[in-house]
């Protein structure tokens, strides 16, 4: 078989060197045929079986986590067992057997492809991948009902040539759910490869968690590979090749070993402070979604917490009967966190939702939610549920440090509404005579051209700037970055992002406003000392990329780097900025 090459989402770096092993989609499996009306209630009682097989299978996967795992891993699961939960999937199919006569596959795939078209047409990154997670919940349903459930590979024995290190599994499948990955860990799976995915996927945040070389987003991957066939993942590059020829499967097993070795080194980096050749501090802080994440920033020596996404503790509540998290639930949410990361300050989102983002799939209305009532926008719309998060916030100051960021912000008034609201609900606390921060620190999301264009309306109104480059390249560049027609247009390195970027660092600056950077951007390697030129001093991003972010910074030089960047930025031709920005690293 002749050598081919594959190109898809990088989520997760490193290389992965293995034996390919196909996981078949149940639902390919699913027959669909009629049943008579005295086998409803047995068919009834059959998937009924399934979703309990399913929910102690995960409750199972969750006990048996390492304490050391890092946080995601649990959130993960308990997001699967509540969908497992939710209506739509307990109950919806059984309706759908009684009233359709359809056999429990059938109904549940109808169930399914049906709650998947309502997720297509969210406009948000985030939420739209959302979708997948409810596709795997439905795919472990589908695994029991057929008896397919076991998916495990045996662990390989030793390889062709001889070589034990290489016989490890590279899972490839159309979709591959978190508790699943778990269930790989322990049996020889070194990597994996996806049709479907991309950078926010549940199964991408697990792999960066986790460490382990993955490649997403390959379309087909999994009808072009063969069982067996050898497999090479480059995740830094998010390529995979199969079936390589002998002179590059010894190249990437050279480069797979330098890799250990840099990663062995890295771990010694964790009490080193993060501080320039030339003697120049760098805070380094971390990106959570709960409150369990603090762990992992902890241990990858995180200064604070850059970026709590608040979001997350409103969704999957459908089947709580209710859709908003009472202000309490925040307030202990928030005070776990503090007090997680002991005296660390920690930057809480306010929510994050909206049209793009709905509580619920149906809420979906918008032609275009990624311009529509979001974020902001949407807090504002909705006061009382507003009030209520900015209440849980404060109370939650009295216990440690927090800073307060709001979400694409783009004109005065908005800016101003949102600090009559925090002083509002300042008032409503200290009538209730609850204690808060009064002096909590209030910062902008700078995400919107409009927002990096008019910065001045920003400098003399908040206490700090947060620059979140994952929509303010979006937004710039008229790209939906999960689109894959129009994917390979999004590039950080374009000259109007690099604008954007060394103008808002540098006017901040100016002005004695903190700037951080808490997108994508941020945990890039690649682009750590092109923000250093550029005047960045405090990176926010996923926790287990801060040991491979310090070790740039430590060997930066400013006083090499801020001529060399302001080189690049007098440059527009795409191929010149990205050899400049290489060399850059050799610095």
């Amino acid at each position: 078989m002749a050598s081919f090459t594959l190109h898809g989402v990088s989520v997760s770096r490193g290389i992965a060197i293995g034996r390919a092993h196909l996981l078949t989609p149940a639902a390919l499996d699913v027959k669909h045929y009629l049943i008579e009306e005295h086998q409803v209630e047995a068919e009834v009682a059959r998937l009924q079986d399934a979703h309990t097989t399913v929910l102690k299978e995960l409750q199972a996967i969750w006990s048996a986590l390492p304490k050391d795992s890092p946080a995601e891993l649990g959130a993960f699961i308990d997001v699967h067992a509540l969908i497992l939960s939710d209506p739509m999937i307990s109950e919806t199919p059984l309706d759908i057997i009684r009233t359709r006569h359809y056999n429990a596959e059938w109904a549940l795939v109808t169930q399914i492809d049906e709650l998947s078209t309502q997720f297509d047409e969210i406009g948000d990154t985030y939420l739209r991948e959302r979708k997948a997670d409810i596709q795997q919940v439905g795919e472990r349903i589908l695994k029991v009902l057929t008896g397919t459930a076991s998916i495990l590979p045996r662990p390989p024995s030793v390889s062709d040539d001889g070589n034990n290190t290489s016989a490890n599994v590279i899972v490839v499948a159309h979709d591959i759910s978190p508790a699943d990955m778990l269930q790989f860990r322990d049996r020889a799976f070194s990597g994996f490869v996806t049709d479907l995915g991309g950078q926010n996927s549940h199964t991408a945040i697990v792999a960066r968690s986790l460490d382990i070389p993955a490649a997403v987003g390959m379309f087909n991957a999994s009808a072009l590979i063969a069982q067996d066939d050898w497999v090479i993942i480059d995740g830094d590059a998010g390529v995979v090749i199969v079936d390589p020829g002998a002179q590059v499967l010894e190249q990437y097993r050279e480069r797979q070993s330098r890799q250990a070795r840099d990663r062995k080194k890295l771990g010694k980096l964790k009490k080193t402070p993060s501080i320039t050749r030339d003697g120049t501090p760098i805070t380094l802080l971390a990106n959570i979604e709960f409150p369990d994440d603090c762990a992992a920033a902890l241990e990858g020596g995180a200064h604070g917490v850059g970026l709590f996404r608040s979001e997350f503790l409103f969704m999957n509540r459908a089947s709580a009967g209710n859709k908003l998290p009472t202000e309490e639930e925040q307030f202990e949410s928030y005070r776990n966190a503090v007090l997680a990361m002991k005296g660390r300050p920690v930057t809480i989102r306010t929510l994050d939702t909206g049209a793009d983002k709905p509580l619920d799939a149906a809420e979906q209305t918008a032609l275009n939610p990624a311009l529509g009532l979001r974020a902001i926008r949407f807090c504002l719309a909705e006061p009382q549920m507003f009030l209520a998060q900015l209440r849980a916030i404060l109370r939650a100051s009295a216990f440690g440090p927090i800073k307060l960021l709001i979400p694409m912000l783009a004109h005065a008034f908005e800016i101003d509404q949102t600090l009559a609201m925090i002083e509002q609900a300042k008032v409503q606390l200290t009538a209730a005579n609850k204690r808060f921060d009064p002096a909590i620190k209030i910062g902008a999301m700078i995400e919107i051209p409009a927002a990096a264009l008019t910065l001045p309306l920003f400098i003399r109104r908040m206490d700090f700037l947060s620059i979140g480059t994952n929509d303010l390249i979006q937004y710039t560049l008229a790209i939906d970055r999960v689109d894959h027609e129009v994917a390979h247009l999004y590039d950080p390195l374009h000259p109007a992002i690099l604008y954007l970027l060394s103008s808002i660092i540098a006017i901040g600056a100016k002005a004695g406003v903190p700037v951080s950077v808490c997108g994508e951007t941020a945990g890039d390697t690649k682009l750590t000392r092109l923000l250093l030129g550029m005047g960045l001093r405090e990176f926010s991003m996923h926790p287990a990329q801060l040991l491979a972010v310090k070790q740039e910074i430590l060997g930066s030089d400013l006083n090499l780097l801020a001529p060399q960047v302001k080189k690049i930025m007098r440059t527009m031709e795409p191929a010149a900025i990205a050899e400049m920005v290489q060399q850059l690293r050799t610095m």
